[in-house]
């Protein structure tokens, strides 16, 4: 079967399963919002533009569609997955043993070295620099199977990168906001660098014109999304900060 009828599988099966976990949920807790399921469709529908569609077939022969389904499959379309809050839904919508084995997993010391930030963005970025600076990107085109390992490689550690800054699910061993930013500002200078070399150093068999559109939409494309996640790590950080408001008056002096 091929990639884009896969992906179509995949895409189409995550959704159900949001909506199942909805009508589950709503069963012992308050409706879950809408807005998290337009999120959630939104990141489904976006990261599948990366491998089914217009995009991902001219991305077989155009660097420049190739970074549009970069930062559509490795950077948008994670961080509205991340928003719309997945695992804690399913949490939600899971019986108590169900709920008791994934909370087992996400404590587990795999889970907790995967979604440290400092690992995340070795995986996000490191990731990056080892597809664009070998013959991987030459091979991913040669090799439908191939291809697939390298977009799933790609959103996972998009997601893992989003999930490990923003912790809009219920994450154990949580670093601070301080540390975050830290590792935040090195992964977004090593995907600016990366952009400067790939507009200087093309990649095997891509045209220097091309690497350039490509490289300054990487650049820009990127910035415009790191902005965003910085703006809501710092409104995090901004309401963890904030005074809480007692909830008691106190009495007049006499």
């Amino acid at each position: 079967m091929q990639v884009d009828k896969l992906a179509l599988i995949f895409a189409s099966i995550c959704i159900l399963s949001y909506l199942l976990a909805m009508k589950y949920s709503a069963k012992r807790f308050e409706p879950w919002p809408l807005r998290k399921l337009f999120l959630f469709v939104g990141g489904i529908v976006i990261g599948l533009q990366a491998v089914a569609g217009p995009i991902a077939m001219h991305a077989h022969h155009s660097f420049v569609y190739h970074m549009i389904g970069h930062l559509l499959l490795g950077m948008l379309a994670p961080l509205l997955l991340v928003l719309s809050q997945p695992v804690t839904l399913l949490l939600r919508a899971l019986s108590q043993p169900g709920g008791q084995a994934v909370s087992r997993i996400f404590r587990s010391g795999y889970a907790r070295f995967l979604i440290h930030p400092i690992t995340a963005a070795v995986l996000n970025i490191g990731g990056l620099w080892l597809l664009y600076t070998t013959h991987l990107f030459h091979y991913m085109h040669q090799s439908s199977l191939i291809s697939m390992l390298v977009h799933l490689h790609v959103f996972a550690a998009g997601y893992l990168f989003t999930l490990s800054m923003l912790y809009a699910d219920p994450v154990p061993y949580r670093k601070s906001y301080l540390y975050r930013v830290i590792v935040f500002v090195f992964a977004l200078a090593g995907h600016g660098i990366l952009s400067k070399y790939l507009y200087a150093n093309p990649p095997m068999g891509v045209a220097p014109e091309d690497a350039q559109q490509g490289a300054m939409l990487m650049y820009y494309g990127g910035d415009l999304i790191d902005l965003t996640i910085i703006v809501l790590l710092c409104w995090q950080w901004y309401r963890s900060a904030a005074p809480k408001t007692s909830l008691s008056t106190p009495k007049a002096a006499d």
